[in-house]
């Protein structure tokens, strides 16, 4: 995927490879919007396990990242067997409680991108859903995947 370079909005996108599959059309014949949501929490809980933040090292650290804002702007639809890639970025982050990670879904056939998002996280201590501080864990799992200078070109 190398030679994809031109398509994303930030560059080193941690990507996740699908297809659209006939369940995931609707009634209009295009792929159902709430497809897009999934894809893009599917591609962002890949990322953090690549870091080394999976399931598991949340909940023996008792914290999570979870969504507090989403805002998704579809672009063009795709249709049943569309290859499709999908791109995240953690483009900012306070070192604190908040993160926040941008999205791209492109369709490999002709390279359109058909969607454009982005997600707020906070971090959340999972015994009492409470927002609390990035354990040191995160600084050093989540840290070197921020983005420095992300610009919305």
């Amino acid at each position: 995927m190398e030679g994809l370079r031109h398509l994303w909005q930030y560059p080193n996108p941690h990507l996740l490879h699908t297809r659209v599959k006939p369940d995931d059309m609707d009634g209009l014949n295009h792929t159902n919007n709430a497809v897009y949501v999934n894809w893009c929490q599917e591609v962002a809980w890949a990322h953090s396990v690549a870091l080394g933040l999976d399931l598991e090292r949340y909940r023996a650290l008792d914290r999570a990242m979870v969504i507090t804002h989403s805002e998704f702007d579809y672009l063009c639809a795709s249709r049943e067997g569309d290859e499709i890639l999908v791109a995240t970025w953690i483009v900012a982050w306070d070192q604190k409680i908040t993160m926040e990670r941008r999205f791209q879904v492109v369709r490999l056939q002709d390279e359109v991108t058909l969607l454009r998002a982005g997600m707020r996280f906070a971090c959340v201590e999972l015994s009492s859903g409470r927002p609390r501080r990035l354990p040191p864990e995160f600084i050093s799992g989540y840290g070197p995947a921020v983005l420095c200078e992300a610009s919305d070109e």
